[in-house]
């Protein structure tokens, strides 16, 4: 691959804290397309070229960014700070490290709207995995009507509707959204817990339940 370069008066360091600062600033992910058009636009001007005077390709400029984003992982490492740059759904965010994400989800807990009911929690479960899915086909699997969850789901941006089943009366099909996958840190669908993993968890809980419960009963007596 090419080395790049470019043609700007930046320094490369001023162009680590220009990539920092709109990773920072932004509330959803960056993707590198998005990178790549900013700087390229109006003052801040990284004029991209190779050594053989061809435009890059996307792949070079994505590999540009990648090493910019290591680089600024390293020193946030190697400072100790508490947060780094990430993947997620589809582009680059800052992030709390998984050390001190128990206390920052403590925090997050206390906003209600973000806050999910089980029901919510389970139904946003059967869409993620069953997607595109209609509201009949997850009643069908929860034995309730879903019609109000749905909905909150929808207005809390988790869900949106992604097209119409090919059946009969062709009801609306539902997915979730990228606001799902940077809620719940995901790259993609594919890095979804597998069911069989899910389920361990959930038996691990309740084990932990029952065995907390056995305990205050004990201590009761």
């Amino acid at each position: 691959m090419p080395e790049l370069t470019d043609e700007s008066e930046l320094s490369y360091q001023d162009k680590r804290s220009i990539v920092e600062a709109l990773i920072f600033s932004s509330d959803e992910p960056l993707s590198v397309e998005v990178l790549s058009q900013i700087v390229q636009s109006g003052d801040s001007i990284f004029g991209f070229t190779d050594s053989t005077d061809e435009t890059p390709n996307k792949q070079e400029i994505s590999g540009y960014f990648t090493k910019i984003i290591s680089e600024i992982n390293e020193d946030l490492a190697s400072t100790s700070r508490p947060y780094r740059i990430i993947n997620v759904a589809g582009g680059y965010h800052f992030a709390t490290n998984p050390e001190q994400g128990e206390y920052v989800q403590k925090l997050l807990k206390s906003k209600s709207r973000r806050r999910l009911s089980q029901a919510s929690l389970e139904t946003l479960a059967i869409i993620s995995y069953r997607q595109p899915i209609s509201k009949p086909e997850i009643e069908s699997i929860r034995g309730v009507n879903s019609n109000e969850i749905v909905n909150s789901l929808i207005d809390k941006n988790l869900v949106a509707i992604v097209g119409r089943a090919e059946v009969i009366g062709k009801p609306l099909l539902y997915g979730t959204t990228l606001e799902f996958l940077r809620v719940f840190g995901l790259n993609a669908l594919t890095d979804l817990p597998k069911l069989r993993e899910i389920e361990e968890l959930l038996q691990q809980r309740q084990l932990a339940i029952s065995f907390q419960a056995e305990e205050e009963a004990n201590s009761g007596n």
